[in-house]
């Protein structure tokens, strides 16, 4: 093979760069997988649960133990961790990325404050490193399948250097414009998912209050105007149990719609709606539902009405 390029920035090389990858948890272990088993060679950092780890190495990975020692086995090196406070200190933390003192193009596919974002490519541009973002949507099924949805904010040149290790476990790539701006439109999308959750557990323990069960509001919902995947996947669990069918906590829940009532007073943007369903995620997690999927809102919801 080639020797990889070091670059930054700039065309992509025809080779297959070294890619490193933080974060193999529900999202990152279906994009690492892909990705190693599309040809590329791939680093990944130790993570609290070795399952997925020890997976990854079965199919040609092998693993770092700080963000330096992944930085100095790497050309690319992708995020999936979970929000701003992670991401900064795998960037700039004593053991680092920036710590390993080379060139890098850094793809952050975590959901995260898109103000960080910009702050942390304008401090780390003069060290070298490029950071663009590319937050992901759909779920860990389709991380598994490769068939992600992934929103670009970045230079051109550098999206394109990005495109093929993107495309390794996504559906579609969608440019949105300069770095920042895929976590800000994340933002806008998990605004609209947490959303309807938090409309349908409220639907639902209001039918329920009057005496319709939710098997008569999924035969409502399901196939007509109000139908669409986000629910398909919700109803999963409110109607046939399965605990895993969308695999996103509460508690990440309202990190986004935390940032995103960020986002909103940043520009001073009066947004009612978002409050009230940030709100619906601060009970749930305040009340000891966190690490509950999405879906299980509809639970915490039934439960302050006292139903069920």
């Amino acid at each position: 093979m080639a020797a990889p390029s070091n670059r930054s920035t700039g065309k992509r090389n025809v080779s297959k760069e070294r890619i490193g990858f933080i974060g193999v948890g529900l999202m990152g272990h279906g994009m690492a997988k892909n990705i190693v088993e599309k040809g590329w060679p791939l680093t990944v950092m130790g993570h609290r649960n070795r399952e997925p780890v020890e997976d990854l190495k079965r199919r040609g990975a092998e693993e770092a133990r700080t963000p330096k020692e992944l930085a100095e086995r790497s050309d690319i090196v992708l995020l999936c961790v979970t929000g701003a406070p992670q991401v900064q200190a795998v960037l700039t933390g004593p053991d680092g990325l920036a710590a390993a003192g080379r060139p890098l193009l850094v793809i952050d596919c975590s959901t995260s404050d898109p103000s960080v974002t910009t702050r942390l490519a304008e401090e780390l541009a003069p060290k070298g490193i490029t950071l663009i973002d590319a937050p992901l949507g759909r779920t860990p099924v389709d991380a598994e399948a490769g068939q992600l949805d992934v929103m670009v904010g970045g230079p051109d040149e550098v999206v394109e250097r990005a495109r093929p290790v993107l495309e390794a476990f996504s559906g579609r790539i969608i440019r949105t414009g300069p770095v920042g701006t895929g976590h800000t439109m994340k933002l806008l999308n998990n605004f609209l998912s947490m959303g309807y959750a938090a409309l349908y557990a409220e639907a639902l323990a209001l039918g329920g209050k009057v005496g319709l069960t939710p098997q008569v509001f999924d035969s409502v919902i399901q196939g007509g105007r109000m139908d669409c995947g986000f629910y398909q996947t919700f109803r999963r669990y409110v109607i046939e149990g399965d605990r895993n069918a969308h695999k996103f906590t509460l508690r990440n829940g309202l990190k986004d719609v935390s940032y995103l009532a960020a986002l909103a007073n940043s520009v001073g943007l009066a947004n009612p709606v978002g409050a009230a369903v940030r709100n619906s995620y601060a009970l749930a997690v305040g009340t000891g539902h966190g690490d509950d999927y999405v879906p299980m809102l509809t639970d915490v919801v039934a439960k302050q009405n006292g139903i069920g």
